[in-house]
């Protein structure tokens, strides 16, 4: 799924007033970020010449102050587009959120395991010298609509949208959240609320235990912390029930060191038997024991104090990644960069079948969007449909309108349940190839990120330089070691 969100940049005083805005823009066209500027582009105006045509609109006008412009970003869901896709994306979206009013120049960020697209435009329009207003509720109103209905002609998922909603929904602020990190804090913070818990008397005491911790503390309404290394308060009846002011008090009083020490009186040691099915030990090829090395050296982080994981959270992350390829690695039984190489060229043509069976679904399923409309149209209807079959004639109208679909519908030659079992099945199979999808993708990006970080320890050679260095030690060995 693809979730917006949208910045505005804000006047920086007389002597520099659209610095915010140039350095948005220097951002998302950084050449690192994407791919040497293969995905960026202007709208509306001249790429290299984007910010200063802004700014000579502004002064056109006379409005070089207040806000000088606004930040679209537009994520996508780890694995679902590659950058070729969500640069189309984010082109269509600019154009047709912005229409011909506004300069802008949009690009897209590659260089992560989320691609994610930017859109920086100019808070006066060129045409009229109006200034663009965004009101409170424009995101659920407009900005995610067009993100969803474009993201469905591309066949990807889309985010839910409540009637009042002005906030992007609680799918953005779940991957926000594990994109941040906070995955770590939840459980660090919980473990040291139960902690303080434990040692203080009283409340006022348990605030300070907390407080020596590091923690910065909020006593309004709700009970607020903040460890160090965390940009927001955190309320604490959001980790559990267990963690809400008044349940905090009741814990304190009943829950002390005292009270564990029976327990640990009446746990007596003794010697557990079990039968164990020993398995021989697979053996690692080169590439596997490296990136398995790789992968036990971060374990360090697991004999630094939990309660200070926020300090090393990139280094989690890290940890993440690398059992990621590794796993990668031995699944696939990879013994060299020659293996990899072929993996990874496996995985593109199989990216590229998944994707055409993908299109041929949704234009197998296109092909009924007739028959959908009418059956939406039949469910709209259908609250009105039995009160008139209960005996009230006030929908008389809704009850024509209901039998006319129905005869359209048999006119094709199906009933309603069958068109319900045919959007079913339309269902079922794009969840199908969409997950297929995600893991073809996952793998893909996968392989591509260890290819990456072998070509950057050769010294900078080419994929296919190190395939040849690795193909030749191959047939070498061959040589040396022949088949009996």
């Amino acid at each position: 799924m693809a979730i917006s969100k949208i910045l505005y940049m804000k006047d920086c005083g007389n002597h520099f007033p659209g610095k915010h805005l140039k350095v948005a823009i220097d951002y998302i066209s950084e050449p690192e970020k994407t791919q040497n500027g293969k995905f960026v582009a202007g709208f509306n105006c001249q790429l290299d010449a984007a910010y200063e045509q802004m700014k000579q609109t502004k002064e056109k006008f006379g409005k070089t102050d207040k806000r000088q412009g606004y930040h679209i970003i537009i994520s996508f869901e780890k694995g679902e587009v590659d950058g070729d896709t969500a640069f189309e994306i984010i082109g269509k979206f600019a154009k047709e959120y912005l229409g011909s009013d506004y300069e802008a120049v949009y690009s897209v960020h590659d260089n992560t395991d989320h691609i994610h697209g930017h859109i920086v435009f100019n808070s006066v329009s060129f045409l009229d010298g109006m200034k663009f207003h965004y009101k409170k509720g424009d995101w659920a109103k407009k900005i995610q609509p067009v993100t969803n209905r474009i993201c469905e002609e591309y066949g990807l998922s889309t985010i839910q949208i409540e009637a009042d909603q002005a906030k992007p929904s609680d799918h953005y602020k779940e991957w926000n959240e594990y994109r941040d990190g906070k995955f770590v804090w939840s459980n660090m913070i919980k473990r040291d609320l139960d902690a303080c818990i434990m040692q203080a008397p009283t409340y006022d005491s348990f605030l300070e235990l907390l407080a020596d911790k590091g923690y910065e503390i909020k006593a309004g309404k709700y009970l607020a912390i903040k460890p160090p290394g965390m940009y927001r308060y955190k309320r604490c009846k959001t980790l559990g029930d267990e963690y809400c002011e008044e349940k905090i008090r009741e814990r304190i009083k009943a829950e002390d060191l005292s009270s564990y020490k029976p327990y640990q009186k009446n746990m007596q040691p003794r010697i557990v038997y079990c039968k164990v099915n020993r398995f021989k030990r697979t053996k690692f090829s080169g590439l596997q024991k490296k990136y398995f090395a790789k992968l036990y050296r971060t374990r360090k982080l697991k004999k630094k104090p939990y309660s200070q994981s926020w300090k090393y959270k990139d280094d989690i992350k890290k940890m993440h990644k690398l059992q990621e390829q590794y796993l990668f690695l031995v699944k696939h039984d990879i013994p060299n960069v020659v293996e990899l190489v072929a993996t990874t060229d496996n995985l593109t043509d199989k990216k590229k079948e998944v994707s055409k069976e993908k299109s041929k679904v949704f234009k197998d399923r296109a092909k009924f969007n007739p028959l959908f409309e009418m059956l939406g149209e039949i469910n709209e209807l259908k609250e009105c449909e039995n009160s008139f079959e209960s005996g009230d004639k006030f929908f008389e109208d809704e009850h024509k309108q209901w039998i006319t679909l129905v005869e359209n519908l048999k006119k094709q030659g199906y009933s309603i349940e069958e068109v319900e079992k045919l959007k079913e099945h339309y269902r079922n199979e794009i969840s199908r190839v969409r997950d297929l999808e995600k893991i073809v993708f996952k793998e893909l990006n996968l392989a591509k990120s260890i290819l990456s970080e072998i070509t950057k320890e050769t010294e900078g050679r080419t994929q296919e330089e190190v395939k040849e260095q690795w193909q030749t030690i191959k047939e070498k060995k061959e040589v040396k070691q022949p088949k009996r």
